[in-house]
């Protein structure tokens, strides 16, 4: 048998504290190892420790048999013999009977529905300006026969004989602190003070039933992949009168076969010829408000960008749009036929066979001029 500790050392008090210091003591001890709040390994051996050190320095009988026989010659009712009839199991009922009074649990109150989630694939268009639509979900709703009662109409719940109505049912425990009031939830009519008796056919007594249900959805303007709306209150019906869940809507942009899209401005690559590039010409190009026509200036570099202001997507939180950026791209021919070489090369020898401009700038400048910059 394991040897047992002095119970003032237990406490952290000496022999001559007062009943008043020995409560502080056990209460600071009590509250420090209780397993429902110190779920280290030994808390709970301690709290019991501390427990029956309490039971007995209390006590002004036990407290005095104690000091003068200690362990071995205590009289029965404490020393690991004292405990009979106590819930040792149940320290939350102990705890909070000690700090609180009788313990309660909550009865089955209004409960809050589920959130839903639904994906959505929208146009780059549909994107850039917003757009309307509507979409079909599978929802709980409070069922349309018994309108979320669970009784089949006509029929009216009784109430439960376990509790006799109140929904709680009450016990009464000793503990080392004497008697309290456990109050608990009933287990017959789950906390809600009646039974159904008759069932609603429809929903089996379940007060929801599922549903499809068509929702409209606004997509603003300048939305972009993967952004998240919420639409209150379109997601599962919640019970016992709690609100409905949230529907939150994914979005998925699609790709578009010529425009791409930095934040809010949008990138279309614009093919030209070495004959425009060197002389010049205007070109009709795409964009999100319809064909725009494109002056390239004679002389024209690749990799220049023109900015076309106010044709980019519109700002998500704010106002106005961003541009649109035409980058010129030079497409240098991969074949030529005889008649096309020698022209080059007539070309070649009427311009004296010029160098090429040089540039002082190093490659990741004229990178960074070519994604960033522009005219």
């Amino acid at each position: 048998m394991a040897k047992k500790h002095d119970y003032y050392e237990i406490l952290g008090v000496d022999r001559n504290a007062s009943a008043t210091d020995i409560k502080k003591a056990f209460r600071k001890l009590a509250f420090k190892h209780h397993p429902d709040h110190n779920k280290d390994h030994g808390a709970e051996e301690r709290f019991k420790e501390a427990s029956e050190a309490y039971e007995v320095l209390s006590d002004p009988d036990k407290r005095a048999a104690y000091d003068r026989f200690g362990h071995a010659g205590a009289p029965q009712g404490f020393g690991g013999q004292g405990f009979e009839g106590f819930d040792f199991g149940g320290f939350g009922d102990i705890f909070e009977a000690f700090f609180g009074g009788a313990t309660t649990a909550r009865r089955a109150g209004p409960q809050g529905g589920g959130d839903l989630r639904y994906s959505l694939t929208i146009s780059f268009e549909e994107a850039v300006f917003g757009c309307e639509m509507e979409v079909e979900i599978v929802r709980t709703e409070r069922c349309s026969v018994c309108s979320g009662t669970r009784s089949e109409p006509g029929s009216q719940p009784e109430r439960c004989s376990a509790c006799n109505g109140t929904g709680e049912v009450r016990r009464a425990q000793r503990s080392i602190f004497g008697q309290f009031i456990n109050v608990t939830p009933c287990s017959q009519c789950r906390g809600e003070g009646r039974i159904i008796t008759k069932p609603c056919s429809r929903c089996r007594g379940q007060g929801r039933e599922r549903v499809a249900r068509k929702i409209a959805i606004k997509v603003p303007a300048g939305v972009d992949d993967g952004i998240q709306i919420r639409i209150s209150g379109e997601g599962d019906a919640g019970t016992s009168g709690g609100s409905p869940g949230n529907l939150y809507v994914t979005l998925s942009v699609q790709k578009h076969k010529f425009f791409k899209r930095d934040g809010n401005d949008i990138l279309y690559e614009l093919p030209i010829s070495f004959t425009q590039a060197a002389l010049g010409d205007e070109i009709k190009i795409p964009t999100l408000d319809g064909d725009f026509t494109l002056k390239i200036p004679v002389g024209c570099q690749a990799g220049r960008i023109f900015r076309l202001k106010e044709r980019g997507v519109a700002q998500l939180r704010g106002y106005g749009r961003g541009d649109q950026l035409v980058r010129v791209h030079v497409v240098t021919p991969q074949s030529l036929d005889a008649k096309q070489r020698k022209l080059f090369q007539e070309l070649a020898k009427n311009l004296e066979e010029a160098k090429l401009p040089q540039d002082d700038k190093g490659f990741f400048d004229r990178v960074k001029d070519t994604f960033g910059g522009g005219s």
